[in-house]
């Protein structure tokens, strides 16, 4: 799990997105708690709280004083929502660009994309 190059704080964030989005974590379900983050990452608990922390402020997780973190009620969606955002920001607008560049229109472009799905074997990146 652990990334080099890529801050800890970040890494315990992502992996409770990403939990989140998968379904693993419901919304309302109680979300590891710091302690738990940092034993089973064997990483200070100060890191995971941190990351805990920013997922707070993003209104993903919110706490039940005494009880422990909760996953907040439209954390998948606010997370969908973010994570659409940067796949358009990183691989759509991009593309686009390409696709302009070498005289493709919209249409040609997503019929491209469609042809390449359809002869893809599920599962596969190609």
């Amino acid at each position: 799990m652990i990334e080099e190059g890529k801050a800890l704080f970040l890494q315990i964030a992502e992996q409770i997105e990403d939990s989140i989005l998968d379904g693993s974590l419901a919304e309302e379900a109680q979300a590891p708690s710091t302690n738990e983050l940092a034993a089973f990452y064997h990483i200070n608990p100060a890191t995971a709280a941190k990351g805990v922390a920013m997922l707070t402020e993003k209104g993903v997780l919110y706490k039940r004083r005494g009880i422990g973190m909760f996953v907040a009620d439209g954390a998948r969606d606010l997370l969908l929502g973010e994570r659409r955002t940067a796949f358009a920001d990183r691989y759509i607008d991009p593309l686009l660009a390409e696709a302009r560049t070498i005289g493709l229109s919209p249409a040609d472009l997503a019929a491209l994309i469609q042809a390449r799905a359809t002869a893809a074997p599920e599962g596969t990146n190609t």
